[in-house]
């Protein structure tokens, strides 16, 4: 099986290791310049960041939806980062987020949404598809299909944990599944241990863990001030604590996560 290239605004996922990183939630213009300009000195190649955010709560904060799209967009570009970010309905949403971002995000909750997959078909831009958090290995690759039938071949598997009877994580990290999903289809497979841990001091080990199994790349969240951060504050880790796992992956895997257009033997 040929492993697919998906080419973000030049950073090429599939063809070395790469680092997409950023906050959770766009809070505002400053503190998203300061996180892009931290992570994309720490070793990141896509700056994320959400600008609708579909919350538990409806009293959590939801984002700050086209104004948090520009203020992403401005981010990536001052840092010389494409940006990737949540998708969550076909017709508000999608054309919207087309307009700002490098790379379409369908988010756990949404795996399952036929016609926002088959949007995101139509739509020729990258997409980042997020296993869903109850979804089964051969769900989250049929999802991946509904967007390639629409003619987008441009996909990225997104393992972010799934739901289990263990209420230690915030899920429970299938780097097994991933590992599968990379040997059954063309797809670029990446992990994202903030999600799946839902621990700020697990990300650093489970991290290392997904670059030794061998995925394409790491999603992480990334704040200066975990403590403040408008969502997910308990998983999100500072620019420093990025750097350190970063360094650590590099040098795992012997370099090849210097650059994210470094190819595997």
């Amino acid at each position: 099986m040929t492993r697919q290239i998906v080419d973000v605004n030049g950073v090429r996922i599939g063809e070395g290791f790469v680092f997409i990183a950023g906050p959770c939630a766009v809070e505002d213009e400053a503190l998203t310049l300061e996180i892009a300009c931290a992570v994309r000195a720490a070793g990141a190649a896509i700056l994320r960041g959400g600008a609708f955010k579909p919350r538990t709560s409806p009293y959590s904060f939801q984002g700050l939806a086209e104004e948090g799209l520009k203020i992403l967009q401005k981010a990536g570009r001052a840092a010389g980062l494409p940006v990737v970010t949540e998708v969550m309905d076909s017709r508000r949403h999608a054309e919207l987020v087309h307009r700002y971002a490098d790379m379409l995000q369908l988010g756990s909750r949404n795996m399952h949404n036929t016609p926002l997959l088959r949007e995101l078909g139509r739509m020729r831009k990258p997409v980042l598809l997020k296993r869903g958090m109850s979804a089964s290995l051969e769900e989250w690759l049929q999802a991946a299909e509904i967007v390639r039938a629409g003619g987008n071949e441009a996909i990225v598997l997104c393992e972010r944990g799934v739901r289990t009877f263990e209420t230690h994580t915030k899920n429970t990290l299938d780097l097994g599944g991933a590992v599968l999903a990379r040997e059954r289809v063309p797809y670029p497979v990446i992990v994202d241990p903030s999600h799946a841990t839902g621990r700020s001091e697990l990300v650093g080990p489970m991290s290392l863990a997904a670059a030794a199994a061998g995925v394409d790349g790491l999603m992480i969240e990334v704040h200066p001030r975990p403590d403040r951060a408008l969502s997910d504050k308990e998983q999100q880790i500072t620019p420093r604590m990025f750097a350190r796992i970063s360094a650590g992956v590099r040098e795992l895997l012997g370099g090849m996560a210097a650059e994210p257009a470094l190819a595997r033997p």
